[in-house]
C-alpha cells in the first residue's frame, strides 16, 4: 500500500518523478565513468607508484571484467524490481568508491577497485537507471530520453570532473573518493528507494500518462502495440546483432579516439591546447544532438538514427587524418559530438522499442556488455597502429571502414519478427 500511496498522491503523471530520480541514477553513475576517473590518473600515478601504461592496462581490464556481470544484474532487474535493485547497486557502489579512498595501496586493490566502480557505477547503476525510464514510457520515450541526455551531459560530463578538480586540492584524493562513494549513499540511496517504481501498470497507469487503466496483472498491454520478447529470443534475431555491433563500434570508435585526442592532434602539428578546446564543440553538439534527436527519434525509423550515426563516426575517423588548421579541427569536434549525441539516444532508446519492456533488463544487459566491451579495447588498435606504423592514417582509414558498413546494414535492417526467432532457434 505504502508502494502505490506516493504515485497515487502525486498530482501529475508519475513517469516524471521517473525520469528526474532515473537521471539523476545516470548522473550518480560518474564516479565510475572515464570523464572522472581520468581526473584520479595522475594521484594513482605519483601516490601508487605504478606507471601510466600499467593503469590503463588494469582499467581497461576492470571494465572487461566489470561487464560480465551485466547480464546477471539485467536479469535480476527483470525478477526482483528496479527499486530493491537501485538499493543493492547503490550501497555496493558507494562502498566501492569509500574502498578507492581507504584501501588501495598498489597494483592488486587498484584492480580489485576498478573492476567494482566499472561493474557497478558504469555498468549497473546506469542499467537500472535507464530501464526504470524506458519503463514508464513508449510514445514519448525518445523525447524523454533526449530531456535526460542533456541534463547527464550537463551535471555528469559537464559537472563532475569540476566538481572533482574542487575536492581534491581542498581534501585529497583519497578523501575525494569517499566523498562521492558518501554522496551515492547519501542521496541516490534513499532517493532510489523512496522515488524508484516498477511499471506504470502495477499502479493502474497507462505509459505516457495517458489514461488510467484497470490493473488486471502485471504487465497489461499498452494503448501503443508493443510485443515483448524474451532475451533468448532477442539474440536470434539479426535486428538485435546489428543494432549491438552499430553501438559497439560507435563506443569503441570514439573511446580511441578520445584516448588519442592530444596524439593525433599533435601528428596533424596541433597543440594540446588546441585538442583540449575542441572538447567544447564536442560537449555542446553532444548536448544539442541529444535534445533534438531524442524528439525526432520519435518520429523516424530507429534505424535511420543509427546509420546516421554511424556515417558521422565514419567521417571523423576520415577527417582525424585531416586536421590541416583550428576551424578544420572544431568541424571535427562538431561530427564527433553528432555522432555521441545520436550513440546516447539510440542505445537508450533501442532495446524498448524492439524488444519492449517485460524483459528489458535482461535484453540491456547483454547489450551493455557487448557496447563495455568495445569501449575497453577502443584505445588498442591505435595504439598498436602508432607504435608499429609511426601514425595513425592506415588504422584510421581501415577502422572507418566498420561504421560505414554497418551503416550501411543499418539502413536495410529489418523489424524483427517471431517468424525470424522461431526459424533461428530451429
Amino acid at each position: 500500500m505504502q508502494s502505490s500511496l506516493i504515485v497515487k498522491k502525486t498530482p501529475f503523471y508519475y513517469g516524471w518523478v521517473i525520469l528526474a530520480v532515473g537521471t539523476l541514477g545516470i548522473i550518480m553513475t560518474s564516479p565510475g565513468q572515464t570523464y572522472a576517473v581520468s581526473v584520479f590518473t595522475e594521484y594513482f600515478i605519483r601516490d601508487l607508484g605504478v606507471s601510466r601504461s600499467l593503469v590503463s592496462t588494469l582499467y581497461a581490464a576492470g571494465t572487461l571484467i566489470g561487464s560480465m556481470a551485466l547480464p546477471l544484474i539485467g536479469r535480476q532487474i527483470d525478477r526482483r524490481g528496479s527499486r530493491t535493485m537501485v538499493v543493492v547497486i547503490t550501497i555496493i557502489f558507494g562502498a566501492a568508491c569509500v574502498y578507492m579512498g581507504g584501501l588501495v595501496s598498489g597494483p592488486l586493490t587498484l584492480a580489485l577497485g576498478f573492476v567494482a566502480i566499472r561493474m557497478f557505477g558504469q555498468g549497473s547503476l546506469n542499467l537500472v537507471s535507464n530501464n526504470v525510464i524506458n519503463q514508464w514510457w513508449v510514445r514519448r520515450r525518445g523525447t524523454i530520453m533526449g530531456l535526460s541526455g542533456l541534463f547527464v551531459s550537463l551535471l555528469g560530463l559537464g559537472g563532475f570532473p569540476s566538481l572533482i578538480n574542487w575536492l581534491i586540492p581542498h581534501y585529497g584524493w583519497r578523501m575525494t573518493y569517499v566523498l562521492l562513494g558518501a554522496l551515492l549513499l547519501l542521496v541516490m540511496l534513499p532517493l532510489g528507494y523512496l522515488f524508484f517504481r516498477e511499471r506504470p501498470e502495477d499502479f493502474g497507469l497507462e505509459p505516457d500518462g495517458n489514461k488510467e487503466v484497470p490493473k488486471v496483472g502485471p504487465l497489461p498491454a499498452p494503448s501503443l502495440p508493443e510485443e515483448n520478447w524474451t532475451r533468448q529470443e532477442a539474440l536470434r534475431t539479426v535486428t538485435f546483432w546489428i543494432v549491438a555491433g552499430g553501438l559497439m563500434v560507435s563506443a569503441m570508435m570514439s573511446t580511441g579516439l578520445f584516448f588519442h585526442m592530444v596524439s593525433i592532434f599533435a601528428d596533424n602539428q596541433l597543440s594540446p591546447t588546441v585538442a583540449a578546446s575542441v572538447y567544447v564543440p564536442i560537449a555542446v553538439m553532444t548536448a544539442l544532438v541529444t535534445v533534438g534527436s531524442g524528439a525526432l527519434i520519435d518520429r523516424i525509423p530507429l534505424r535511420l538514427a543509427l546509420a546516421t550515426s554511424l556515417f558521422l563516426l565514419a567521417l571523423a575517423l576520415w577527417m582525424a587524418q585531416h586536421l590541416s588548421s583550428t576551424p578544420m579541427a572544431f568541424l571535427y569536434g562538431v561530427i564527433l559530438g553528432g555522432n555521441m549525441g545520436l550513440f546516447r539516444i539510440v542505445s537508450s532508446v533501442a532495446w524498448a522499442h524492439y524488444f519492449g519492456r517485460r524483459h528489458l533488463g535482461s535484453i540491456s544487459g547483454v547489450a551493455s556488455t557487448v557496447l563495455i566491451v568495445g569501449s575497453a579495447v577502443g584505445p588498442i588498435p591505435l595504439g598498436v597502429a602508432r607504435d608499429a606504423l609511426g601514425n595513425y592514417n592506415l588504422a584510421l582509414t581501415l577502422l572507418a571502414l566498420l561504421p560505414l558498413a554497418l551503416g550501411v546494414a543499418s539502413l536495410f535492417m529489418p523489424q524483427p519478427t517471431r517468424e525470424e526467432a522461431d526459424t533461428t532457434e530451429a
